[in-house]
């Protein structure tokens, strides 16, 4: 299933991981895990954010995706189920 992450970070952690050098290394490994088909870095309501849109194969992944954001990075996760423009055709369609 298409899932879209998002990780907004706890500010002062991900400064520290800045510091270190060690926050490219954590979203390196992280997206060396998932394989994203699409990953953006911004802000959500005043913090730094991470998406990511990714194939969950097995629910059983989520703590192996989700726990290096709250352990490293004091984050907040969102995982949702998501569609693109040919998903969303294809359940149209399935419409009676």
């Amino acid at each position: 299933m298409r899932v879209m992450l998002r990780a907004t970070m706890d500010t002062e952690k991900a400064n520290e991981l800045i510091r270190s050098g060690k926050l490219p290394q954590l979203m390196r490994e992280t997206m060396e895990r998932l394989k994203p088909e699409a990953t953006y870095f911004t802000t959500h309501e005043g913090s730094r954010a991470c998406y990511m849109v990714f194939d969950l194969q097995d629910s059983s992944r989520i703590p192996v995706i989700a726990e290096p954001f709250f352990m490293e990075l004091g984050a907040r996760i969102d995982l949702s189920p998501v569609m693109n423009a040919e998903d969303l055709h294809k359940g149209l369609s399935q419409l009676g």
